[in-house]
């Protein structure tokens, strides 16, 4: 757990310590943020490797709602919602943004403690291997199985290619792949992504076309994809 990270994002500077002292005795790091836009920050620039989000939705700068869509733009990571308003409706746009929890003011931190852990749990387990179509990742191992036949994958190729099906389904900007796979502070030609891709659809053999290119956009990962350029 001394690796495990969790983004606090509150305007109110009380209800962040109060959390972030629940948090760190459950044995989790903690980071915090005052608004929607610290919030970016440490997520896409700050280099901190963040493994859950507790997001506040009334906030100064950036709300909780446009964090949250930039935040499901680039990654998976689980989110819990915090809000003082109970209404359904809100709850159902929390959901159908990509939380993974809703939790309304006044709460018990020890119940949001207990969903955290939960989710965390949860992400562990399921980031143990991840399986796509005919492509199988053994996270542990750093192994990639190409209908259960190994393939020999460079580390930007494994980590390309987990980062594809993280997002599978979403076209992603080449600028997008360079930022995640190579970080923000890589500053090479986007033709870097396209050399990458081009090798890995190679490895990927009869299933190369999982990877289709998106014409003015990028390329995105699907199992129905056909190539079109």
């Amino acid at each position: 757990m001394k690796n495990t990270y969790v983004l606090i994002v509150d305007d109110e500077f009380r209800i962040r310590k109060l959390l972030a002292e629940f948090i760190t005795r459950e044995g989790y790091r903690v980071l915090e943020a005052e608004d929607g836009e610290e919030a970016l920050d440490i997520l896409f620039e700050s280099g901190k490797k963040v493994d859950l989000v507790i997001l506040d939705v009334m906030m100064p700068k950036y709300d909780g709602w446009f964090v949250l869509e930039r935040i499901r733009e680039y990654t998976t990571i689980p989110v819990v919602m915090l809000t003082a308003r109970s209404d359904e409706y809100d709850q159902l746009k929390g959901f159908k943004l990509g939380a993974d929890d809703y939790v309304t003011k006044p709460f018990s931190p020890s119940v949001l403690v207990a969903r955290v852990n939960k989710l965390l749990n949860k992400a562990n387990k399921d980031l143990s291997e991840i399986v796509f179509g005919y492509i199988r990742i053994d996270l542990a191992a750093r192994k990639v199985f190409i209908n259960e036949e190994e393939a020999f994958l460079t580390p930007k190729e494994f980590e390309l290619l987990r980062y594809f099906i993280d997002n599978k389904g979403i076209a992603l900007s080449r600028d997008k792949i360079l930022n995640a796979v190579w970080n923000y502070d890589y500053y090479g030609d986007l033709r870097t992504v396209d050399t990458h891709i081009k090798q890995l659809r190679a490895k990927l053999g009869k299933y190369a076309h999982y990877i289709s290119t998106v014409r003015s956009v990028g390329y995105r990962l699907d199992i129905e994809n056909e190539i079109d350029a």
